[in-house]
Parts: C-alpha cells; sequence; structure tokens
C-alpha cells in the first residue's frame, strides 16, 4: 500500500464518492420542504404502521438469529458430523440467493395450500403468509449468515484451554458456557445482530412476496418509499428515507457502544 497521506486521501475521496454524496443529496432535497409538511409526510397514520411493521419486524429477526445463528454457529465449530461442508456452504445461501426469489419461495411455502403453510395453518391456526409473521420470517431468512459468519472465526479462535480449566476445576457445562465462552462471543454476537439489523431494515425483495403489502397491516417502510416515488412524490420519499436513516444509525451507534463495553468488561 502507499504511504498514509494518500491512502487516507482515497478513503476519504472514495467514501465521500459513494457514501457522503448520495447521503447529502437526500437530506438536501428534503431540506425543500417546510417544517409542516415534513412533520405531515413522515407522521402520518399510515406511514407510522410501516415504521412500526419494519423496525419491529427487524428487530425481532435479528435477535432471532442472535440466538439460533449463534447454536448454528457452535455446532459448525465444535462438532464433526456428516454433511458438515454442507450445512456450512448452506448458511451463505441468503447471501447468494436473489431477494426477489427468496420471497417467492417462502411464499411457496408458508401460504395457505403451500408444503408447510397448510399445515402450520390448517393444524395450528396460524396464518404466516400475508401477515407481519411472514415479514419477520423473511427478515429472519436474509438475516442468518450474518450472525453465524460473525461468531463463527471467534469461536475457531477462542482458547480451548479456558474451558479445559474452568472444567478442572469444578465449573459446570453452563457455567463454563456462561463464565468463559459467552464474554468472548458477546461482541460478535452484538456485531451479527446490528448487521443483521441493518440488513432488515432495508429489505425489499425478499418481504414484498409474502407480506401482501396490505396498509396499515403489512406494509413496509421501503415499499411506501417506492409508493411514493412511483406516485412522483420525491420530497415525500425522501423525507421518509431520512427518518429510516436516522433512526438506524441512532440503533446502530447504540449497539456499537455496547459492543465497546461489552469488550472492554471481558479484558477486565
Amino acid at each position: 500500500m502507499p504511504g498514509f497521506k494518500l491512502s487516507l486521501g482515497f478513503t476519504i475521496f472514495y467514501l465521500t464518492l459513494i457514501v457522503l454524496i448520495p447521503l447529502s443529496a437526500l437530506f438536501l432535497k428534503t431540506f425543500t420542504m417546510t417544517w409542516e409538511a415534513f412533520w405531515s409526510a413522515v407522521t402520518s397514520e399510515r406511514v407510522m404502521a410501516s415504521y412500526r411493521l419494519t423496525f419491529g419486524a427487524s428487530l425481532i429477526g435479528a435477535a432471532i438469529n442472535v440466538v439460533f445463528g449463534g447454536i448454528v454457529a457452535w455446532v459448525l465449530v465444535r462438532y464433526r458430523f456428516p454433511g458438515k461442508r454442507l450445512i456450512d456452504a448452506l448458511v451463505d445461501l441468503p447471501f447468494a440467493l436473489p431477494t426477489a426469489v427468496a420471497g417467492i419461495t417462502l411464499t411457496a411455502l408458508y401460504s395457505s395450500n403451500g408444503w408447510i403453510g397448510q399445515f402450520v395453518e390448517g393444524k395450528l391456526g396460524i396464518k404466516v403468509a400475508f401477515t407481519p409473521l411472514g415479514v419477520v420470517l423473511a427478515l429472519t431468512f436474509i438475516g442468518l449468515p450474518f450472525v453465524v459468519r460473525t461468531v463463527q472465526p471467534v469461536l475457531e479462535d477462542a482458547e480451548r484451554e479456558l474451558e479445559e480449566a474452568a472444567a478442572s476445576l469444578g465449573a459446570s457445562s453452563w457455567q463454563t458456557f456462561s463464565r468463559v465462552v459467552f464474554p468472548t462471543i458477546l461482541p460478535s454476537l452484538l456485531t451479527g445482530f446490528a448487521l443483521a439489523f441493518a440488513r432488515a431494515t432495508g429489505e425489499y425483495g425478499s418481504v414484498i412476496f409474502i407480506a401482501g403489502n396490505m396498509p396499515m397491516v403489512s406494509e413496509i417502510t421501503p415499499l411506501f418509499i417506492i409508493t411514493k416515488l412511483e406516485q412522483y412524490d420525491y420530497t415525500g420519499a425522501t423525507a421518509i428515507a431520512v427518518v429510516m436513516l436516522v433512526v438506524s444509525f441512532i440503533m446502530l451507534l447504540a449497539i456499537n457502544l455496547l459492543q465497546a463495553w461489552a469488550r472492554g468488561k471481558s479484558r477486565k
């Protein structure tokens, strides 16, 4: 790599071109609105319902992935079994699969006459497709690899000697996990949660098919932004996008601060 000044200059130029200029354009377009028009655009009843669904489903999906993604990473790292490489490759499937294909597939599986949906809805009375539950399912699907691939290398680098020492001192399996393993992987779990949440808030393709897109019920904010653009209401679309950007940034900042606290606590 070249010297520090040249590398730093290239880094700033690249980030400005790819990130700062588009975001600045978003804010500048929104600033053409009056405060009353902005507030009316971002706080209408339909928009607020889409906020609740988008951020709520994203949080639930990311939380589910923290639990089960952590378990998947643990199994892939700590155990040997037939088909391990195949399962390891399947974890990356949501990365490679086009989101629209994922949405169509999930809808076909969980609709009332789908392979899974006919049993879930018929036997348990739980409707998945075209409901907020379907949105959570889609966001959980696309967020799983972020948690697994973040936790997996940390578990691989973890010192087994600490666990063996804890066991030799009489610690149970649960005590060893909660006091030795969990503090080690907690920062990576939080990173995976943040990545899964950020990915879910902006997800569009895999959700629009299974959500049903019913206003006030299963309409996500990205779809509402697209609707505004189709109506040539560009300022209204950018206003809603700015709100999503600010809320996402605040939540990611809080998660990063929590990460730093967890790292500092694990080092003590």
